[in-house]
């Protein structure tokens, strides 16, 4: 059956699709199994297509960006993988407003708004990944966070393209609730007057900072735990002893305590198994528990 949709697909699509495909190769960490298929639309039309026709056949699917904050099990995934790789526009408006689709990076964002004069998103500087990824789990630094920049985000919800203002969104800390199944495919930024010489500076600062503090030097997924209230994860978890622990080729970081890096060899299961003995011991140690950050899918391996 798989072969057969990928056979459609194919026929179809504008994109590629891949069969069997090793998630390890699209995700930071560097771990996980195949999906069964992996879809990359050329477009908000080619993603369109690409939905209806996996809602014919019931396939289940999983959407990604830029492979961060995400754990896929060794098993891979049943379904279809979808990139959002493609859906690249990014478009300046009047008003220092600027539409941004899901798969341009936070990167070319920074830089787009520091070229242009628009300030706002420097904080976003040095953070790795996708706007989607970013807008998922309203990603933040230095007491900034992208969804307080948000004036409509467009969604595919149920086969339908659908803009929702702010101010109907539900949203949080290192979070967003979406319906079951909606895809983000961009957002429409309100931002400011920037000089883009005061711009640099404070980009460069952030992105020093980063290097400092973060520059673990091993495959990642940024941070993997959410900080508590009041609390900073890394600190709980150094508290409890853990820097440097390891479990097969998973590794608490020695720079960064709330980064797990791949220091070769790792497989998910050691991940799960330190993210695991982590929360365990900060619970034991300061009896405060810990919530996983990146998201965990995908089956378990034999």
């Amino acid at each position: 059956m798989t072969s057969g949709l990928a056979t459609l697909l194919r026929e179809r699509l504008r994109g590629q699709v891949l069969e069997r495909e090793p998630l390890s190769r699209h995700t930071s960490l560097k771990v996980g199994g195949a999906a069964d298929i992996f879809a990359v639309p050329d477009d908000r039309d080619d993603l369109q297509v690409l939905m209806t026709l996996l809602a014919g056949q019931t396939t289940p699917y999983l959407v990604i960006g830029g492979g961060y904050n995400l754990l896929v099990r060794d098993g891979g995934f049943r379904g279809a993988v979808i990139s959002l790789a493609r859906l690249m526009a990014l478009e300046q408006l009047p008003g220092n407003r600027a539409d941004v689709e899901a798969g341009v990076t936070n990167r070319q964002l920074v830089n787009f708004c520091r070229e242009r004069g628009l300030s706002g998103a420097e904080f976003l500087a040095g953070i790795p990944g996708s706007m989607g990824g970013a807008l998922a789990m309203n990603a933040g630094a230095h007491g900034g966070a992208i969804l307080e920049l948000v004036v409509s985000l467009t969604t595919l919800r149920e086969g339908t393209v659908v803009t929702t203002e702010r101010s109907e969104l539900r949203y949080g800390y290192r979070h967003l609730e979406l319906a079951s199944g909606e895809i983000i495919l961009g957002a429409r930024l309100q931002l400011a007057t920037g000089d883009p010489a005061a711009l640099a500076e404070r980009i460069d600062s952030y992105l020093a900072h980063r290097r400092q503090h973060q520059n673990v030097g091993h495959p990642n997924a940024g941070s993997f735990f959410k900080n508590p209230t009041g609390e900073q994860a890394w600190r709980l978890i150094d508290r409890a002893g853990l820097r440097g622990y390891r479990v097969g080729g998973a590794q608490v970081s020695e720079v960064h305590t709330n980064f797990l890096v791949n220091a070769g060899g790792a497989t998910a299961a050691d991940f799960l198994e330190l993210a695991r003995v982590i929360k365990e011991r900060v619970k034991e140690q300061c009896g405060v528990e810990l919530e996983e950050e990146v998201r965990i899918v995908g089956e378990d391996g034999e």
